[in-house]
């Protein structure tokens, strides 16, 4: 029988996911560019790596930071891994999804893809400002001062919009 004690951490828990399941979605469909079955994937992975810290949140900073740097460094790892293995051909890559289809869709997934070009680093701090996370709030999660952040995050968008242009012959 569950105890009460573990009874509430499974309830604080699942409020928590609950009050963070569209940021951690969003992580995950980023780094699988929409791919359901990798996004699914990327959710469980996700949600165990949560699980397993949950505990050990101290609050020092908000829980959504906490939340999405779990998701990203999670996210991060997923890709380390999937980068160090044997590439092959999936069936998936063929299947045709309906959402691929949606206007403006192509012009986000080359977004996601210029992002994924850049060092793991780069990549993370302009996923947390598309996430609408503050200079400040990345600025905790990289341990870098809200200048730096700042100066960063221009310095990306202005390469991330050279990058776009070159390969769209603008």
């Amino acid at each position: 029988m569950e105890s009460s004690e573990s009874h509430g951490r499974i309830e604080n828990f699942n409020a928590l996911v609950l009050r963070h399941k569209a940021m951690i979605w969003h992580i995950c469909s980023d780094y699988t560019l929409g791919k359901a079955w990798k996004t699914e994937d990327c959710i469980q992975e996700v949600m165990i790596s949560l699980w397993r810290s949950f505990g050990t949140f101290e609050q020092r900073s908000s829980e959504k930071t906490w939340v999405w740097r779990v998701a990203t460094n999670t996210m991060l790892m997923l890709k380390r891994k999937e980068d160090r293995s044997p590439k092959t051909e999936s069936i998936e890559e063929f299947r045709v999804d309906e959402k691929d289809d949606e206007p403006g869709n192509e012009k986000y997934k080359q977004l996601q893809q210029l992002i994924n070009t850049l060092p793991e680093e780069n990549g993370t701090v302009i996923r947390a400002f598309l996430d609408g996370f503050s200079y400040k709030e990345i600025a905790e999660m990289t341990g870098s001062s809200v200048g730096a952040v700042a100066m960063r995050i221009a310095r990306l968008k202005r390469k991330l919009r050279l990058m776009y242009e070159r390969e769209n012959n603008l």
